[in-house]
């Protein structure tokens, strides 16, 4: 495997982590799961914290809503691939986020200290 694909199958599981770990987060600090519906408040400070939020959750929040509609709804597999697509390239995309800013993150800490 190339260091590149590794790279990205390292960005793609680090970003379904992170999903994972805020979106549970959130479930226990606010005891109820995490949706998209937490932009519908409408214009206010909430809906605008919950942009940044939702923007790092939604991979897990797809991928929870995606088997819940299989096991409940019995959607086809044609939709629950193609909603495993979406969500793994949001992951891919806030992991290599997630990973950049851990990046930056320890750089600045190690100048500081060295």
């Amino acid at each position: 495997m190339s260091p590149e694909s590794i790279q990205n199958f390292l960005a793609l599981s680090i970003g379904f982590a992170f999903a994972g770990l805020i979106a549970t987060g959130y479930q226990m600090w606010a005891q109820r799961p995490a949706s998209f519906r937490l932009l519908e408040q409408g214009a206010s400070a909430a809906s605008f914290a919950a942009v940044p939020f939702l923007v790092f959750a939604a991979p897990f929040i797809i991928m929870r809503n995606t088997v819940r509609g299989r096991i409940i709804e019995r959607r086809r597999f044609e939709f629950v691939m193609i909603a495993t697509i979406i969500a793994g390239l949001w992951s891919l995309m806030s992991g290599t986020i997630v990973v950049m800013t851990v990046e930056v993150v320890t750089s600045g800490l190690s100048r500081l200290i060295g």
